[in-house]
């Protein structure tokens, strides 16, 4: 038992190393034979173009989509390269005859280049010794030749017709085992090179023209089938610059940027290059700033050339291909035309150089690191924040050469409310350094325009610059970096006791920290989360349990310990349940639930209340620890306290005009005469 499954287990692994060792092609013919086996033996199913006569071997994925370039398809069956029909019997179980190239181009049915093939005496070649490889164009491909090409082929047989015949053959059998990608196979018209790039989608191309059936073996060679008739190609891609019309601009922009070497070498590249036209559609003040910029048009440039050669053949669903700019650009299809990122945008296609294809397209490719900061922000989610950035006199900033980072709140941030321009507020969103989200650190300080310094706070599952969280993967420009943010932030102003001071709505509280001896803890230079009870949280206690609290300095530092977190909680930190440590020792539970922030269950009035060592919450209830111990309570408050409470009830208007909370102040006082 044990040798059967040591022997299934080596089986597994012979297969799917024989699986992975197959070259993209084979594969999915391999998976082309498994659809179409119910049809008989040596059935491939194919997916044909409503309309049209193309056909394309399916993947897994195209297999279920049912669709090519956006476009409906019907599954067909016919012989897997390499069989044929035999009256009277399912599917295809005969082979096909082995004979020479020149018989086997027409038993594969490219007959034109059969009939052409004798026509330019190119047949007596290839019915006689040797060894050869023949990527023959169908009849549709010949037939699809302009009129005046043809013409000129056919009437000269001689000479053009054999030329272009022995331009696609090469001195040597090549199956699709060899054809591999971004390999160049000399041709037998003067060593010209054929271009070959076989892709992961399954999907081989001979200078761009698509195999259609591969690997029809012959006495003397083997045939492929192509849907183009192919033409010499002798020029890199930078001659094919130099050369076009319609690539003026283009071809000063690569000289400018240093380029020319690199599309005049050897290699595999994909160029998008951009017409006369795409450069026309950008702003002048835009495209003279970066013709301008050597930098930013290197970038701009670069972010049109692809890492490897990307034929439109190839493009039959969606993918992502890195440019050497390092951005990722979408690549689509949508019938018969390619598309960038989902538009249509790609005027000419597949023009072959030595060193790759070029496509021509109508709009320039700008990356972010070639824009300005207004101009990224105009094409991002924060054009709201933007447009207050302008109306404040700020965009000399968003378009000079100073190294920025722009802290834009986003467009749903405004939703509901008229912004204004608070000039003062947005300088505090410009910070004087060029930075990366990636590089930031928890109690990092940044210092803004207007000479504020934030503070950088690090969470799980956010970062924050104080109470405004970076809500999108940040942009960088040619000087400034865009964060988008999810609010405005609150610049801090004073300790937390200073803050708590300046807000009446904390008297009552205020006058407890001093009565507790907390005031010198709370001015520290350390960090808290406040949970600040507001008067209105102390007038809804009891008032027998609000006049024991007040008498009692050790059992009211305890509940307001209880009340202070050891570390800095800012709201764009608050998941579902965040647990945090209180200075009394207990832990609270502070939540998030319909953007409301609770804190153990109770909900907060108002968040993120800034202070340099801390950030406080207002809260209209007094929250109580876990446990409370009564046996540890006392009726006699100590007299520095007293001093102190006396002191903070006589300043605080509101507390004096409070009806619930006049007679614990003069209980208190009273006492303070005995």
């Amino acid at each position: 038992m044990r040798a059967g499954l040591l022997l299934s287990v080596v089986l597994a692994a012979w297969l799917a190393i024989a699986w992975a060792a197959r070259t993209p092609y084979q594969q999915i013919l391999h998976h082309s034979r498994i659809r179409g086996r119910h049809q008989g033996p040596n059935v491939c199913a194919v997916l044909k173009l409503i309309g049209t006569n193309r056909k394309y071997l399916p993947n897994c994925k195209l297999w279920y989509q049912r669709k090519i370039c956006g476009k409906a398809t019907v599954i067909a069956y016919e012989c897997c390269p390499g069989y044929e029909e035999v009256p009277g019997e399912k599917g295809c179980p005969a082979a096909l005859p082995l004979a020479n190239l020149y018989e086997t181009l027409g038993i594969v049915g490219a007959t034109t280049t059969q009939l052409y093939s004798a026509s330019s005496n190119l047949s007596a070649e290839i019915t006689g010794p040797g060894s050869y490889t023949i990527f023959a164009p169908t009849n549709e491909a010949w037939a699809s030749l302009p009129a005046e090409m043809l013409d000129s082929l056919v009437s000269n047989v001689n000479i053009e017709l054999l030329n272009a015949l022995r331009y696609h053959m090469v001195n040597r059998r090549v199956l699709t085992d060899d054809l591999k990608h971004g390999t160049s196979l000399p041709s037998m018209y003067q060593n010209i090179d054929i271009q070959i790039h076989h892709y992961p989608n399954g999907i081989v191309t001979v200078n761009c023209a698509r195999l259609l059936k591969a690997d029809h073996h012959a006495t003397n060679g083997v045939v492929h089938l192509i849907d183009k008739v192919i033409s010499t190609t002798t020029n890199s891609i930078l001659q094919i610059i130099e050369i076009e019309e319609s690539l003026e601009t283009l071809r000063a922009a690569v000289a400018a940027a240093g380029l020319n070497n690199l599309l005049e070498n050897e290699g595999q590249f994909t160029l998008l290059a951009p017409t006369n036209e795409a450069f026309e559609k950008i702003p002048q003040e835009t495209l003279t700033r970066i013709l301008g910029d050597p930098e930013a048009l290197k970038d701009l440039l670069s972010n049109h050339i692809l890492k490897s050669a990307m034929c439109a053949e190839a493009i039959i669903a969606g993918l992502s291909v890195e440019t050497l700019e390092g951005n990722m650009l979408e690549v689509g299809c949508n019938g018969d035309e390619l598309t960038l990122n989902g538009k249509p945008i790609i005027a000419n296609k597949d023009v072959i150089a030595t060193n790759g294809v070029i496509h021509f397209v109508n709009e320039l490719l700008i990356p972010d690191s070639a824009k300005t900061l207004l101009e990224l922000g105009m094409e991002s989610d924060v054009s709201t924040s933007i447009d207050l950035f302008r109306q404040a006199g700020l965009s000399s900033h968003l378009t000079g050469n100073e190294r920025l980072t722009l802290l834009a709140p986003t467009n749903s941030f405004y939703k509901g409310q008229t912004p204004s321009a608070d000039r003062n507020l947005l300088l505090d969103h410009i910070i004087k350094d060029q930075l990366s989200s990636k590089y930031l650190y928890h109690g990092q300080r940044l210092e803004t325009l207007s000479g504020k310094q934030l503070r950088v706070f690090v969470y799980r599952n956010n970062l924050c610059i104080e109470n405004a969280c970076i809500a999108a993967h940040d942009k960088r420009g040619r000087f400034g970096t865009l964060f988008t943010v999810d609010k405005f932030l609150t610049p801090p102003v004073g300790t937390v006791m200073d803050v708590l001071k300046a807000d009446d709505r904390f008297s009552t509280l205020v006058a407890a920290i001093q009565s507790a001896g907390l005031t010198e803890t709370l001015n520290r230079p350390r960090s808290f989360t406040v949970f600040a009870p507001t008067n209105e949280a102390f007038q809804a206690m009891p008032q027998g349990e609000l006049n024991k609290l007040m008498g009692n300095a050790k059992e009211l530092a305890n509940i307001l310990k209880y009340h202070i977190g050891d570390e800095i909680l800012v709201s764009g930190a608050v998941g579902a349940v965040v647990r945090l440590k209180s200075l009394q020792g207990d832990k609270l539970e502070v939540s998030t639930k319909r953007n409301v922030i609770n804190v153990n269950k109770e909900p907060v009035a108002e968040a993120d209340i800034m202070a340099t060592n801390g950030v406080i919450y207002a809260m209209n209830t007094v929250l109580q620890p876990p446990a409370v111990r009564p046996n540890e309570r006392s009726d006699e408050p100590a007299d520095p306290a007293l001093e102190i409470f006396k002191h903070a009830s006589a300043s605080s208007q509101i507390s004096q005009r409070s009806a619930r909370l006049a007679p614990v102040y003069s209980r208190l006082l009273s006492r303070m005469k005995h």
